[in-house]
């Protein structure tokens, strides 16, 4: 399983911190990636996160995308103040990782639990893989 770390929008990123203007800040949680003989377990830090705040996908060439944003919302009930400065933000990553091709993507789970994000890629048995070779007729 290979990770690849992929910074987002890197040239308007680049253009709002060099212009003091963005108000959006990427970070990567730390990940842990555990394999056993069944499964390989996918582990990410994301205290203070809920499923509702974290996208999971894998794309077109296969690879795992791992995808959170995050919107930091203050309120002001009192109308007799108003911020003079609001520096509250967005916060978000995107982690791809390859995934290696002994994996069940039909069965790949995932859950959010004492700030810990798990996501659980079942391996393809030996069995498995021998069901999925095929002979073609030759007419």
């Amino acid at each position: 399983m290979l990770v690849t770390r992929r910074p987002q929008d890197f040239m308007p990123t680049l253009f709002n911190e060099l212009m003091n203007m963005g108000n959006v800040s990427y970070a990567t949680p730390q990940m842990n990636i555990i394999e056993s003989k069944e499964d390989y377990k996918v582990q990410f830090s994301v205290p203070g996160l809920t499923k509702d705040d974290l996208k999971i996908s894998i794309n077109a060439e296969g690879n795992l995308i791992v995808e959170m944003a995050k919107e930091t919302k203050t309120e002001t009930k009192d109308e007799a103040k108003r911020y003079l400065r609001h520096e509250f933000s967005v916060e978000q990553f995107r982690q791809t990782i390859m995934l290696p091709e002994d994996i069940h993507r039909e069965q790949i789970t995932a859950k959010v639990e004492n700030g810990i994000l798990e996501i659980m890629l079942p391996k393809v048995t030996m069995e498995e893989k021998k069901k999925l070779v095929q002979t073609i007729e030759v007419n």
